[in-house]
């Protein structure tokens, strides 16, 4: 935890400069210290710690006050503890993180290669803290203690989990160093702690569950995951997004990532994309961020290797995201208006409506969202695509068969336009979205119309054919209205009678006269058709003249019933 970040103009008189000699503390040793009221227990600025412990890597500086209180049995007992916090330091935590990260100011300002560690009571929900103005002379930072140090909390010197937080505290020195010291540039608040976040992990402290630091995040975490990852407010919810977000950048991408960035000229969000290059990934930050907010809400890695976490201790890690329910029946509308800060999440639901679910995002476009989107069916089953938004920062999405086969839409939108410059409170930026349902889809309402138009050019055309069929007919019916039937007509004989004939033959259908030929010549094919006509009307035709079978003579009768037919 970092206590005070100092803006100095004045690095390099210092950094170019032998270390300042000093002589070795000894035990009994006290020292009047300048500490963080904001941390202290008591809101002091200043107290006297006592040296009750030397190992070969530490001093051990416990408050004065507090130590001269207790009994010689209770003193005993820190004792024991420190005993084993200083054998921890120098077994693993001091080589694990100088050989990950390399080494703190070493022998540092006060020319001593000891660490000093001042135990002091501090507020209850901080394990510790770091303060960057104790490696400054005190023409710099009038406050400085001018020391490698650290401060632990008295209150969990005696817990496992103090090692955690000395681990954690260490890094923040380490850090100073790396990117102070030697690069001569200051990191983000968020991204020094993310790497002290991640020191326990990588030791093997959160490997036991129960009772670690991870499990300490993992709870802040979920009771608070819409927490910016880059603003800074010091609240246990800033250390939970950030240890969840660096387990799955690490679990992913590996420790080099934290590694190049931190020995990189280059800070925050740019120091990240710097060593993802180096390391050859294609990836940036951007990409690992959303991917990380799809992660925590569905951790799978069936759905996508990069959808999940691999830390055993993680693999149940999931969060819940606010649901909103549409009704099933009547109409089906809702409208949200939320804000968010840059590199913040935001997890919606959306259940319930009936068929097409239509969702309107809309975002403030000074900034650039983010919007990936899940749709999960009624088996279970996850896809998951991303919200196409203009330059407006609007975006539309439509989900057909919604209950009937979509059980569900969530949302996720983030802003991630800024890169660089958290130092400070984060204004909140507005988004809305709003869910309502519809009959179809654009698509299916396209499909529906070009279905419609292929239909109507196919009742135009039959329409056309009928027309022409109507036109044939009327034609036909006005030739053969011309004609009359005055003289007999029979086998062999030719002219416009014969021709007229045929015409009406040819009016009567298909049944009558399939052949239809109109040729002015009366044959076998013409004889047969009066045949057809005759004994259609033989009642009128035939059995006047005592027949049952046509003749295929047009004689009286056969010319009475044409005239009639015809009009005449």
């Amino acid at each position: 935890m970092m206590s005070k970040k100092f803006k100095i103009f004045s690095l390099g008189l210092i950094f170019l400069s032998l270390p300042l000699f000093a002589n070795a503390d000894y035990l009994g040793q006290k020292v009047e210290f300048f500490i963080d009221s904001s941390f202290d227990l008591n809101q002091r600025s200043q107290m006297v710690g006592v040296l009750i412990k030397i190992s070969p890597e530490l001093y051990f500086y416990i408050d004065d006050d507090w130590w001269s209180s207790q009994s010689s049995e209770r003193q005993n007992e820190i004792g024991a503890a420190l005993n084993s916090l200083a054998e921890e330091f120098g077994n693993k935590i001091y080589p694990t993180l100088t050989k990950t990260f390399g080494s703190e100011w070493k022998p540092g300002i006060d020319g001593d290669n000891h660490i000093t560690i001042l135990i002091h009571p501090i507020i209850e929900e901080a394990g510790g803290y770091f303060n960057s103005g104790d490696e400054y002379l005190r023409a710099q930072v009038p406050t400085s203690n001018k020391r490698e140090m650290v401060y632990l909390n008295l209150s969990h010197i005696e817990k496992t989990i103090a090692k955690s937080f000395l681990a954690h505290e260490f890094t923040h020195l380490i850090t100073f160093n790396q990117k102070d010291r030697i690069q001569g540039v200051t990191e983000e608040i968020w991204l020094n702690e993310a790497r002290s976040e991640y020191a326990s992990t990588l030791i093997g402290y959160d490997r036991d569950y129960l009772g670690s630091n991870l499990q300490r995040r993992v709870r802040a975490f979920v009771s608070e995951p819409n927490d910016s990852l880059t603003e800074w407010k010091n609240q246990k919810e800033d250390y939970g997004v950030l240890n969840l977000f660096t387990q799955y950048l690490v679990d992913h991408y590996g420790i080099e990532i934290l590694v190049d960035s931190l020995q990189s000229p280059k800070i925050g969000i740019p120091s990240l994309n710097y060593a993802l290059t180096k390391n050859g990934f294609k990836e940036d930050f951007s990409q690992i961020f959303t991917d990380w907010t799809i992660t925590v809400l569905v951790n799978d890695c069936s759905l996508n290797e990069k959808y999940c976490y691999k830390n055993e201790n993680l693999e149940n890690l999931q969060i819940s995201a606010q649901t909103i329910f549409l009704p099933l029946i009547g109409e089906s509308a809702l409208s949200i208006i939320n804000t968010t800060k840059q590199w913040a999440s935001n997890w919606h639901k959306i259940i319930g409506g009936k068929k097409t679910l239509k969702l309107e995002f809309q975002g403030d476009p000074k900034v650039k969202f983010q919007v990936p989107y899940l749709v999960e069916d009624l088996e279970g089953k996850i896809t998951i695509d991303f919200l196409k938004l203009d330059t407006q920062q609007k975006g539309i999405v439509y989900i057909p068969d919604f209950t009937i086969k979509n059980n569900s839409l969530t949302i996720i939108p983030s802003i991630q336009s800024k890169l660089s410059g958290f130092d400070g409170t984060e204004p909140p930026i507005q988004f809305s979205f709003a869910a309502s349902v519809v009959e179809r889809t654009p698509e299916d309402e396209a499909e529906l119309i070009k279905r419609l138009i292929a239909r109507i050019e196919f009742l135009q055309k039959e329409i056309t054919q009928l027309q022409a069929q109507i036109n044939e007919i009327l034609a036909q019916s006005k030739k053969i209205g011309t004609c009359t039937f005055s003289i007999n007509l029979y086998y062999g004989m030719r002219g416009n009678e014969v021709y007229c004939l045929q015409e009406f033959l040819k009016s009567q259908g298909p049944e009558i006269y399939p052949e239809g030929l109109v040729t002015g010549n009366f044959l076998s094919l013409t004889k047969a058709a009066v045949i057809r006509f005759q004994e259609k009307y033989k009642a009128e035709i035939l059995a006047p003249l005592g027949l049952e079978k046509g003749t295929g003579f047009v004689g009286s009768k056969t010319r009475t019933k044409i005239n009639q037919l015809l009009g005449h």
